[in-house]
């Protein structure tokens, strides 16, 4: 029996490409070349399933125009803002994401981006780098510890538990906000807030875990940053539409906000300019996932998706 042809957009861990060509036929660039939309269309024709990342924008305009034989679309992520499910379901489309592997190295990030925003590191990093350093001095760069300190977690799902694990081991006072309160057993003690004012006002640290969704894109505005206490720390490791970056920027030049560590951005790899100047930012291209454990997880459960459903059954991780 011949193999299934598949399409992997963007090149994958040795481990999952391995795993990929013992199963299927593969079709991908081995230069790890970006694709654009209309190619991904055009060799959609020749092969049996799709497996994307987040760079493939799949919106409703271009499902629309998905060849009829494609009924199985695989992501390479835990987000599915760039795919349409609606339209998917539409055009009898089975999708399914990779929910699992990002949860320990996303919240690694997140903790290092605390850290770094906290004690100042990108400042430092930038002064050694810059041959700027004059010696230690009392006064130089003086930033905060960080135990003792309010954690406020926008968004308690699986890599907001994992950030709160690792923010304990530095005795930081861990608060959330999510539409669904967790059971005591995966709270572990954190604090519940009923609204998000409430989380904000305590939020001496806050960290933004949600996904991007209609009601949370660009939430985080300059109403939102007034109800955070005078000098807060932002960190962002979820999606950069979540941010109004004017804002951000805004609170950062005048002192509102202390620092920001962010790992995402709104139109990223192409982010707002102003954030390029701002000293009191952290800033890092996306590495939330960047752990090989992480990346060859995402990988295997994308394939165990498309396994299941050549093999007539529901994806383990679906989504439509």
């Amino acid at each position: 029996m011949s193999k299934k042809r598949i399409l992997i957009t963007r090149r994958l861990p040795e481990a999952v490409e391995a795993r990929a060509r013992a199963a299927y036929d593969v079709v991908q660039h081995a230069d790890d070349r970006q694709m654009g939309i209309d190619e991904v269309l055009e060799t959609a024709k020749s092969v049996d399933a799709l497996l994307i990342t987040l760079n493939e924008k799949c919106r409703k305009d271009v499902i629309d125009r998905m060849p009829e034989n494609i009924k199985i679309i695989s992501t390479f992520s835990i987000g599915f803002d760039h795919l349409d499910l609606e339209a998917c379901k539409a055009r009898g489309i089975a999708v399914g994401n990779a929910p699992h592997g990002v949860t320990v190295a996303t919240a690694e990030i997140a903790m290092l981006l605390l850290l770094g925003s906290a004690r100042r590191a990108s400042e430092g990093e930038h002064m050694i780098r810059t041959r700027s350093w004059p010696g230690w001095a009392p006064l130089q760069l003086v930033g905060q510890r960080l135990d003792g300190k309010k954690l406020g977690i926008y968004g308690f799902g699986k890599i907001g538990q994992a950030l709160a694990q690792r923010a304990r081991g530095f005795d930081m006072e861990i608060h959330y906000y999510d539409i669904y309160r967790q059971p005591a057993d995966k709270g572990k003690g954190a604090i519940y807030h009923e609204t998000l004012d409430s989380l904000l006002s305590v939020s001496q640290f806050f960290s933004i875990n949600a996904p991007s969704t209609p009601e949370t894109r660009y939430f985080f505005n300059k109403d939102v940053i007034a109800k955070l206490p005078q000098g807060a720390i932002v960190v962002n490791t979820a999606r950069g539409d979540l941010v109004n970056d004017e804002d951000m920027i805004a609170a950062l030049k005048s002192g509102r906000l202390a620092y920001a560590g962010l790992d995402v951005f709104a139109g990223e790899p192409k982010i707002h300019e102003g954030y390029y100047d701002l000293p009191n930012t952290f800033l890092f291209p996306h590495l939330g996932s960047a752990a090989i454990e992480a990346r060859n997880q995402m990988g295997f459960e994308a394939l165990d998706n498309i396994d299941a459903a050549f093999a007539g059954k529901d994806m383990p991780f679906k989504l439509a």
